[in-house]
């Protein structure tokens, strides 16, 4: 299988849908970008907040679904990029440093770093010893968190500031906030939607189908596979980032293993491998989370049959669901 097939004609004929995909998450982000103005006219105003933290969690699913969706690589620890990213700012602001563009290529490089030696080792295997192998790095990073002593442990470490941008404060403000995250998620979306369109995503998403095709034709897989998850990482370590400064705490449990359970749900909730779906699956798990908790105290006995139903039951997620009622074009 040759990878030049992407630019002939058969590449042509996609071309049409293609121009079509980005019509959904131009209206998801054109609605996301009115809620301040919905909260101003009578929305409740706690909804600020819990779309803020959907659409953080919303880049982290997308980074997932990277590897996810379109590499065939299902990580359980990925929420590990989530608490590095949360830590690394968590710690620089208790030591005093709150400038994001310093705070920023700490964060990054701390999760490229993390992601190129696991990614290493994990991208070796393939399939459950895949799985079972990014568990055991993440609970092994979830349990470093816990014997941070100096900063909290067990406990988490609560941040008394909010990083600044060359001296001004766009994070203590709920509206900016909101827009700043907002617009990263933006630059995420269109940085992974390039690299998904890209002869890089095209060989991803050609070994997921066939990894020993796509090697006889001259590609390194692995490398490729290894670029993928480090990139993925970089991205997740920003949600956490822009966690750490929402919440202004900072605990273990990002990074523990059911906030990675949770995070490949968004994603299947979502549809695996359509991008923007995995922004809706976070959005709607996050709301679907606040109604039911509004309503009993018993929760989560009727979110988790309720998530695991529509999932088995709907066969490619919301955006699947979509494609059928033709609301959405097939990715």
């Amino acid at each position: 299988m040759s990878l030049a097939s992407a630019d002939a004609p058969g590449a042509a004929r996609e071309s049409a849908p293609a121009r079509r995909r980005p019509v959904v998450a131009i209206v998801l982000f054109g609605l996301l970008a009115l809620l301040p103005l919905a909260v101003s006219l009578g929305l409740p105003p706690h909804w600020m907040t819990l779309v803020t933290r959907a659409m953080i969690f919303g880049i982290a699913a997308l980074s997932l679904d990277l590897i996810l969706g379109v590499g065939g690589l299902v990580s359980f620890g990925h929420a590990a990029f989530v608490g590095i990213g949360a830590y690394a700012t968590g710690i620089m602001i208790t030591e005093g440093q709150t400038e994001t563009l310093l705070i920023l290529p700490v964060v990054l490089a701390a999760c490229a770093l993390f992601g190129l030696v696991t990614g290493f080792v994990s991208l070796r295997t393939r399939g459950v010893t895949f799985i079972m192998i990014t568990l055991a790095f993440g609970q092994m990073v979830y349990f470093l968190a816990q014997a941070l002593s100096a900063y909290g442990g067990d406990d988490g470490l609560t941040l008394y500031e909010r990083s600044t941008v060359l001296g001004f404060d766009p994070f203590k403000n709920r509206v900016a906030f909101f827009y700043v995250v907002l617009g990263v998620l933006l630059a995420c979306y269109a940085l992974v939607s390039v690299i998904v369109a890209s002869r890089f995503g095209r060989v991803l998403r050609a070994a997921r189908e066939n990894a020993t095709r796509v090697s006889v034709t001259g590609f390194h897989v692995s490398r490729i596979r290894l670029v993928a998850y480090v990139i993925s990482g970089m991205i997740a370590g920003l949600s956490g980032f822009l966690l750490a400064n929402q919440t202004e705490f900072v605990s273990p449990a990002f990074m523990s293993w059911p906030r990675s359970g949770e995070l490949i749900f968004m994603v299947v909730l979502g549809g695996v491998g359509s991008l923007h779906g995995a922004i809706i699956g976070a959005l709607a798990f996050l709301v679907a989370e606040d109604v039911l908790a509004g309503w009993t105290e018993h929760w989560k006995v009727i979110f988790g049959p309720m998530i695991v139903l529509f999932v088995l039951f709907t066969r490619g997620g919301i955006v699947g669901l979509m494609r059928r009622l033709g609301v959405a074009r097939h990715d």
